[in-house]
Order: C-alpha cells, then structure tokens, then sequence
C-alpha cells in the first residue's frame, strides 16, 4: 500500500491525479490534516488517513501497513520540526520505503533562503539514517512561480525583477507530480536521487522574449535594483516572511543556484516536458 503525504496541497493533488489516470485506485491512501478538504477523496472511494505533523503521538496509525510513503514536503516555517516527526513515526510503523520531494540546488550553504531550505537536506540525512529505503526528488522551481514572481501584469508589460541573466529548467507541477506517481508504481528506484529539472533553463529574458510572442509585441526585462523590489513588496502589503522568501528566491536565481538542468524529469515522465512556450501559456493562462 502506498500512501501520499501532503494530498491536499497542489502537488499532492497532481500525483493523485496521475495515479488515478494510471488506474491505481485501490493501491493506494491519502494522509490528510483536514477532514474537510480532504473530502473529495473520500468521496471518490479513496481510503483517508488522518496525521497532523505538529502532533506526532497520532502519527502512527496513518502510517499502519504502509509499504511505501511519498513525503510531500511542507512549506511550514517550523518544517524541519514536523518532518523529523514523519520520519521516526514512518519508521517505528514499519514503512519500508520513503520517497521524499526535497529542493534541487547548487550550494544550500550559500542560499539566499538557506535557513528555511535546508530543512530539506536535513530531513534527507534523517531519511538515510533510519534504516528506510529511500528515494530522494529534488525539486526545480515550479513554473508557476514566474507568474507569481514576475506578477500578473508580466504578459502585458514584461519583468521588472533583480535577477540579472541567472536562469532555471523551469518545470510545471503537474509534470512533477506525474513523475512522482510514475516512480511510485514501479520498482528500482530505491536509492537514488534524481534531479526533478527541465532539460533547458531560462532567464528573465528569455522568459520575456517567450511572452513577446505570446503578446506579438516586444516587452521589456528590466533588472532593477534588489531594494527596489523590497520597497514595491512592502508597499503592496506583503508580510516580511514573504518579502524575505521573495527577495532570497531572486537572489538565488540571480545566483544560479538553480541552473541545474537534468534528463530526470523528462526519464521518470517517459516522454519530454513541456517547453518554455507550453509552460507560459499554462501558468498565465
């Protein structure tokens, strides 16, 4: 029996979807935290567990008879916390192999996010030294983030973001989500870490240059000053949390902390991801 952690977030929801497409209904549990969003699930005929990570004492029944688990990252600030308590509940109920969606990154020390993100690295020390088997997704930026970074007005006006010529193999969640159920219904990949990246990468630029035909018109990338963007994200409203994520986020890009581009992706989809044009069109669809 497999069970998918994190199953009413956006990327759970992506890997449930696949697997029902690959007729696997049966095979496999939702674990959710709220009765109430995890509904549909049960209303479909899927069997739901419930686990809250902060509680770790009711973690152990969610994980009963549990062959293989995917551990969907939380985006928590106490993250690091909460999935210590997955693990050691993970393996004092006998689940024999984790698969855990972590970060795919050059150097985490030198992180313009580090303290958040390195929960990451952390939580796939823990996994190895459980005695689990274990297999380690790292993943890029989902596309979607170019549209909540750059904003909504990017197709219409261009970007006006610090992020100098860095670029990222960008992928769509759905396509991540996909891969992680396709892993999860075959056997061999125990032990392994694969680098969940588009097989290209972009920049703001090119980014720009796909949205220019989209709009028929040239638009413009503008690499403003990181204090700019700071000032504009407070002015808006934003929480510092945010603007810290954002701005590190940036940094990181600008950085190429991210330009990890990798043939993973497109081995574990079984055909080719989707292109920078396919991906602009779904995310500012």
């Amino acid at each position: 029996m497999i069970l998918i952690g994190g199953s009413t977030g956006q990327l759970g929801k992506e890997v449930i979807a696949q697997l029902l497409r690959r007729n696997a209904k049966g095979l496999f549990a939702v674990l959710a935290r709220d009765p109430e969003k995890a509904k549909p699930y049960a209303d479909q005929g899927i069997e739901v567990r419930y686990g809250d990570y902060d509680r770790p004492s009711e973690l152990g029944p969610a994980f009963a008879g549990i062959d293989r688990f995917l551990f969907i990252s939380t985006m928590s600030q106490n993250r690091g916390e909460q999935q210590r308590h997955v693990v050691d509940a993970a393996r004092a109920s006998g689940v024999r192999h984790v698969a855990y969606t972590g970060l795919a990154i050059r150097d985490i020390a030198t992180s313009g996010v580090r303290e958040l993100m390195e929960s990451h690295f952390e939580t796939e020390d823990r996994i190895r030294a459980s005695g689990m088997r274990w297999t380690f997704l790292r993943n890029t930026m989902y596309a979607e983030a170019i549209a909540q970074i750059a904003g909504p007005k990017a197709p219409a006006e261009g970007v006006f973001l610090p992020g100098g010529t860095g670029r990222v193999p960008y992928a769509l969640r759905r396509e991540m989500g996909e891969a992680a159920a396709n892993m999860l219904l075959q056997e061999g990949h125990e032990g392994k870490t694969y680098t969940l990246t588009g097989p290209s990468s972009w920049s703001y630029a090119d980014i720009v240059a796909a949205l220019s035909r989209r709009a028929g018109r040239p638009l413009v990338y503008q690499d403003i000053p990181e204090a700019a963007l700071a000032d504009g994200l407070r002015a808006a409203g934003l929480p510092e949390f945010v603007i810290w994520l954002t701005l590190g986020t940036i940094r990181d890009i600008r950085d190429g902390q991210y330009d990890l581009p990798s043939r993973d992706l497109a081995t574990l989809l079984g055909k080719e991801p989707q292109s920078l044009d396919e991906m602009l069109g779904a995310v500012f669809a």
